[in-house]
């Protein structure tokens, strides 16, 4: 990796924050922050070249043994972190696949396609795979829930479908978009659903209900994807205006608005820890931007040409980009090592409600002034902002090593014992379909020749 060099410092533009810290390097810094809380820099861990096309999507298994890529080149990608353990490149899909993600417990990766079908794969050097047609055109997002139990897609037919995973069977759908939807994504607890479509609206639902909640209204463009802050009080979503918004779901106010790409905003993902937000552009640059203190913190040059797709690892301590070049970058975040204490720690949504900003804004402001002297220079938050009370370390699954290995060992027997019992479970369901509708079939015969045989029978004249 090259050496890092610091970015020119920002400039603003039409009243607004514009930070951009260029560099002939791959990783550029907002030379705007306090020497005294710098952090340390992302560094370049891995760099996985196998597609033969542009990289869509990407995302990590929970136990950070995985990550999952699909492009293109209709193919879907497995690569495992431990440099010795090679590939597996899985091909089914007919067309580009558009969406991957792995399932919470690692054990099954959905991918979505072109071709109008969504494919559950097992992620072994074996590709087994189920397929199920989901919708009447491209599909273009599957996200699984937490508990794993329901999956969610997104399509050009402008409609998000929630299905039941076990049996791939359909629950319901949900039909006010007027035009192409780009991405669905459920909320932390599972109870609300997010979508951002083409028709320049994001959707909030609620799941239970099936009704659209509210609508957010996107002016000068559309939103490529949307996603829940951490704490599910927020989302934020990547727009073709170049811009990256943040709204508040529950005052339904806009609390932050970036400008800091020079292109569409393609893809986005929150830390865990709900601090931090990655960005991926059409700039070519994928950007990680300090949601409590509404600032841009890096701007990281890896990528030639547009960065399709971002995902932070479920700790957070790594992240991954997938660009148009072919590439899968995967970055170490260093957060946790940073002099100011960013250790995985949930926080409430970057900025409170608006009663609540009105009681604190003045000490807050007090506070920021005592420690910096003045208000933040790279500030692009459009409202004040507010770290809540911090809450308990988020918890995430994650394989420890220093677990027994029988154990470990015993528990992966288990789970893949019970990936076999689901799918059987799942070839006796389909076999017992098609009995049932042969069955039916038979009768409707029996019932048609029986009317046959009425028809042509005629009673004798009597005299």
């Amino acid at each position: 990796m090259r050496n890092v060099r610091l970015g020119p410092k920002d400039k603003r533009q039409g009243g607004t924050s514009k930070l951009e810290a260029a560099s002939s390097s791959p990783l550029g810094r907002d030379s705007s922050r306090n020497s005294a809380t710098m952090r340390p820099d992302p560094t370049l861990e891995r760099n996985f070249k196998g597609h033969k096309e542009a990289v869509t999507s990407v995302d990590f298994s929970s136990s950070m043994k995985q990550i999952a890529t699909c492009s293109t080149d209709c193919s879907v990608m497995i690569w495992n972190m431990k440099p010795q353990r090679r590939a597996y490149r899985f091909d089914g899909h007919e067309d580009s696949v558009t969406s991957i993600q792995f399932s919470p417990s690692g054990h099954l990766v959905a991918s979505c396609s072109k071709d109008k079908t969504v494919r559950l794969w097992v992620p072994n050097i074996k590709a087994q795979s189920t397929v199920f047609k989901a919708h009447t055109a491209t599909v273009r997002s599957v996200h699984f829930s937490e508990d794993g139990q329901a999956l969610i897609t997104a399509s050009d037919d402008k409609t998000v479908k929630v299905w039941a995973l076990h049996r791939q069977k359909f629950l319901f759908s949900l039909n006010q978009h007027i035009n192409w939807v780009r991405c669905a994504r459920f909320s932390p607890d599972s109870r609300l659903i997010i979508s951002s479509s083409d028709d320049k609206t994001i959707k909030l639902w609620d799941k239970n209900s099936r009704e659209c909640i509210h609508s957010f209204y996107e002016h000068a463009g559309y939103a490529n994807y949307v996603d829940f802050h951490p704490s599910g009080t927020c989302i934020a979503a990547a727009s073709t205006d170049n811009s990256v918004k943040v709204w508040d779901i529950r005052s339904h106010k806009m609390l932050q608005h970036y400008q800091v790409h020079n292109g569409a905003v393609n893809c986005l993902s929150f830390h865990p820890s709900g601090n931090f937000l990655l960005t991926a552009s059409n700039d070519s640059t994928t950007k990680i931007l300090d949601l409590v203190e509404g600032k841009l913190l890096f701007t990281l040059h890896g990528h030639q040409g547009p960065v399709n797709c971002v995902a932070f690892s479920r700790t957070g301590d790594y992240f991954a980009s997938g660009g148009s070049d072919e590439q899968v970058m995967v970055w170490k975040s260093n957060f946790d090592e940073s002099s100011d204490g960013a250790r995985v720690q949930q926080s409430t949504c970057p900025t409170r409600q608006a009663s609540e900003l009105s009681q604190t804004a003045a000490k807050t402001g007090r506070r920021h002034a005592g420690a910096h002297g003045r208000s933040s220079p790279g500030s692009t938050s459009t409202h004040t902002n507010v770290q809540g009370p911090p809450e308990p370390p988020l918890q995430v699954p994650l394989a420890s090593e220093e677990s027994p290995t029988g154990l470990t060992s015993t528990l992966e027997h288990i789970m893949g014992q019970l990936d076999v019992l689901t799918q059987t479970v799942s070839i006796l369901e389909q076999r017992l379909t098609l009995t049932e509708d042969k069955l039916k079939e038979c009768l409707q015969n029996q019932v048609a020749s029986h009317a046959r045989d009425q028809a042509s029978w005629t009673p004798h004249a009597q005299y």
